[in-house]
């Protein structure tokens, strides 16, 4: 069966509206925004750009590979390491991006094959961890029912908006979040939107690469998809962003 692809707003308020029927705590979150990323082979780039490095250096480093023709296979290829560090690219980062071109993705297939596939496809990459492929399929994909229980914001989120005990681990998380399928995704948005809301940060990588998201490139530390790696969770330190995977 063909996966359900988020595309536009109104699949977003499909998806909130189904939820909030399913559960009323939902509408307690604010309507959150389509968030839909370019995908292939620099939107995957992206998100391993920004992991564990302020917004305004994502965003630097991001300019400089575009500056250098590196944001596509072929034009990363080209460059010698030393050129990618120049960028900014660290050495982890730098194995991964070749990684990445050496693999040859079937980035469109991505959208075909079940999650699990998908998953599989995406972490047997190096550097390419569950939260990455996680915030990958989500944004850049556009999968309905992906999650990212590691996600240190949308484990915080859920504690707050659900009143839990405590924060809940990943493995409680996905279980809990099992119940909003077929639009886990659309729950992960609405929790982002929450945890922004009450802690005054964004909580969502939805803005690859321009908020600080993920990767678990050498496990750096990864925003999007922990060891400390990066990616996007409770909210932010020196405008870097931190996860649990």
């Amino acid at each position: 069966m063909t996966a359900r692809i988020i595309a536009c707003a109104d699949d977003v308020a499909e998806g909130v509206a189904a939820l909030r029927r399913l559960d009323r705590r939902f509408a307690l979150a604010p309507s959150p925004p389509l968030r839909r990323e370019p995908g292939g082979f620099a939107g995957l780039l992206r998100i391993v750009t920004g992991q564990q490095v302020s917004v305004a250096a994502a965003r630097s480093i991001w300019t400089r590979l575009e500056t250098a023709g590196a944001t596509s296979e072929g034009g990363l290829a080209a460059l010698d390491d030393e050129a990618l560090r120049a960028c900014g690219l660290s050495a982890p980062k730098i194995r991964t991006a070749r990684g990445l071109v050496e693999a040859g993705v079937d980035y469109p297939s991505l959208a075909e094959v079940s999650e699990a596939e998908a998953m599989a496809l995406l972490t047997a990459l190096r550097g390419v961890g569950p939260w990455t492929a996680e915030i990958y399929l989500m944004f850049c994909v556009g999968r309905a029912d992906v999650f990212a229980p590691g996600d240190l914001a949308l484990q915080e989120a859920a504690r707050r908006l659900f009143d839990l005990p405590g924060r809940p681990a990943a493995k409680a998380l996905a279980a809990l979040a099992q119940a909003w399928s077929p639009w886990r995704a659309v729950a992960a948005r609405l929790l982002w939107a929450y945890y922004a809301v009450e802690t005054g940060r964004e909580g969502a990588p939805g803005e690859t690469g321009r908020e600080g998201a993920p990767g678990e490139t050498g496990r750096e530390g990864a925003p999007g998809g922990t060891g400390r790696e990066g990616a996007p969770g409770a909210g932010t330190k020196g405008g870097a962003r931190w996860r649990t995977d």
